[in-house]
């Protein structure tokens, strides 16, 4: 078993009660069968209270929401269950957050989530990071189509590069990105490995490029299932500037995060398109950059059916053709 991490991933530790956000608020939480067995089966007055907020929806048990947070989160900001059964005691979901683990059978990758602050701060704050890889006993046989993880691993290699340069614009950068991403789109789905020349990119960009229209985009954003009313009234009043110096960062964990996933569907293409969104829309709602992807990430990453519908809309929204998005982002 082959396992990789960032070099920041190990160094991340919970600041608990100082998170100026916390993962106890606003989301419902979903509790594996077997922590919810558990918890049904205590005594005393934490059971009590346990059987009375656990819910069961759609067969996936989760923890409720009351008055905006979870039950089980105590006024100084720390839960009751680790406070009085240990940490041991938590569901997978609260004792892993947010520890990501892509598991693909013979390798794994870790990497942290975003829609966690203190996660969001090694994120955003670091240049494109080193990988440590780690190799144990035992591995599982891959369970995916080799010869397409294998074109989506030099695929991905090859855009952190595109990435990691800062001599280009970051407009410039997601452009070929972009222009890139549906090339690898027709190496995945049989074709020739593409001869990518950066510069011959932003010429075929700049001929391609029409008129984007960033509102259209917002208001698609607006018809999404909204988590928090502060998600909603930053898509009503953007507040657009410059591109953000860690742009790219944010780019670069979208990549790591969501690439090698094709490999399920045999579409990258949809997922760089996203990517490609995502940026843009941080650009239009400016203020605080880190604060900002930190609550679209809470808001779209952590909600499955947002998720989908951005990548369902790559394909069908008109804000979002490729003349477009490349109109936006040469703007």
């Amino acid at each position: 078993m082959v396992i990789t991490k960032p070099e920041y991933f190990d160094q991340f530790r919970c600041l608990a009660a100082a998170c100026p956000d916390s993962c106890c608020k606003e989301w419902s939480v979903q509790v594996d069968p077997e922590a919810a067995d558990y918890y049904r089966s205590l005594p005393g007055a934490l059971g009590d209270r346990l059987r009375q907020v656990l819910q069961t929806q759609e067969d996936e048990t989760v923890m409720t929401i009351e008055d905006g947070r979870c039950p089980m989160w105590r006024q100084d900001g720390l839960c009751r269950i680790q406070a009085e059964l240990g940490e041991q005691a938590l569901c997978t979901t609260c004792r892993e957050f947010p520890r990501l683990t892509h598991d693909y059978g013979d390798f794994r990758e870790l990497g942290l989530e975003l829609s966690c602050p203190e996660a969001a701060r090694y994120i955003l704050a670091s240049p494109a990071p080193a990988f440590l890889t780690e190799t144990f006993p035992g591995a599982e046989e891959g369970d995916y189509d080799e010869e397409a993880m294998s074109i989506l691993k030099t695929s991905r290699e090859a855009v952190r590069h595109l990435l990691a340069d800062t001599r280009r614009p970051i407009g410039q950068a997601l452009v070929q990105m972009l222009l890139y991403g549906c090339q690898v789109q027709g190496w995945l789905d049989g074709g020739e490995e593409p001869e990518f020349d950066p510069d011959t990119a932003l010429e075929t960009a700049e001929q391609m490029a029409k008129p984007g229209n960033m509102r259209e985009i917002l208001d698609f954003f607006r018809s999404l299932e909204l988590l928090t009313q502060r998600w909603a009234e930053r898509l009503a009043h953007p507040c657009p500037g410059p591109w953000d110096s860690r742009t790219l960062a944010l780019a670069r964990y979208l990549v790591d995060r969501y690439w090698l996933q094709a490999v399920s569907d045999y579409d990258v293409y949809s997922r760089v398109k996203w990517i490609v969104v995502v940026c843009l829309v941080l650009r239009q709602l400016g203020g605080d950059f880190p604060a900002t992807a930190q609550l679209f990430s809470k808001e779209i990453e952590n909600d499955a059916d947002n998720l989908d519908a951005i990548l369902d809309a790559s394909y069908t929204h008109p804000a979002f053709t490729d003349d477009k998005l490349l109109g936006l982002l040469l703007a």
